[in-house]
């Protein structure tokens, strides 16, 4: 699946995340943050755009209802941070850490998360059109009442993740690995899945294969 990337300019002056209290509105775009500390804040309906943050960390941090468009994070740290009620659009994660973020109620379209932590991390509730997670782990991830539509799932652990109420028809697991996971047998259907996969389904399900 081809997602579209962000678009982000070619020449950005550097900032710190800290001058976002320093706006008329709480935005930043067309700059690159880099090695910034941003925990523990609150700021209301934050914007960022054509952005690249790098080496920043904002634990604990408040964003719920942020707009983020065309920005590329590379080894950030979101850990517990609240990003619900967000829109998220062409936008990268790489190398990030993002245990037990508060994606709930959240819209995500073009969106990759690669070589990235997302344990514990809940988007319950939240729609994801074209969405990536490459080489990630995502143990026990809440994925409750979500609308996926061209979501994949390349070599990821989802070992616990949640599944219920969320159709997984069209989503590709086959090379993602999990020892559990909570889905319905009617969310199942149209699951591409792996043969070794199909017989871990069976063995959650209660039936003995007999070769």
């Amino acid at each position: 699946m081809k997602i579209d990337l962000p678009k982000i300019s070619a020449e950005l002056p550097t900032r710190n995340f800290q001058d976002i209290f320093y706006e008329e509105d709480p935005e930043l775009e067309m700059c690159q943050v880099i090695d910034s500390v941003f925990e523990n804040e609150k700021v209301g309906r934050v914007r960022l755009s054509n952005m690249v943050i790098k080496n920043c960390r904002f634990n604990h941090t408040d964003f719920k209802g942020i707009d983020i468009t065309d920005v590329w994070f590379e080894n950030c740290d979101l850990s517990n941070a609240n990003l619900s009620k967000s829109s998220i659009h062409r936008v990268v994660f790489k190398n990030s850490k993002l245990v037990g973020v508060d994606f709930t109620e959240s819209r995500f379209g073009n969106v990759q998360f690669e070589d990235s932590v997302l344990n514990l991390s809940a988007f319950g509730n939240s729609k994801l059109e074209k969405v990536k997670f490459k080489d990630s782990a995502l143990k026990s991830t809440d994925f409750y009442d979500c609308k996926l539509k061209s979501v994949e799932f390349q070599v990821c652990n989802l070992d616990g993740a949640n599944f219920d109420q969320t159709s997984l028809k069209g989503i590709d697991i086959s090379s993602s690995t999990f020892d559990t996971l909570t889905v319905s047998i009617d969310d199942l259907k149209g699951c591409k899945v792996s043969s070794y996969q199909a017989i871990q389904f069976a063995t959650l399900m209660g039936l003995i294969i007999k070769d």
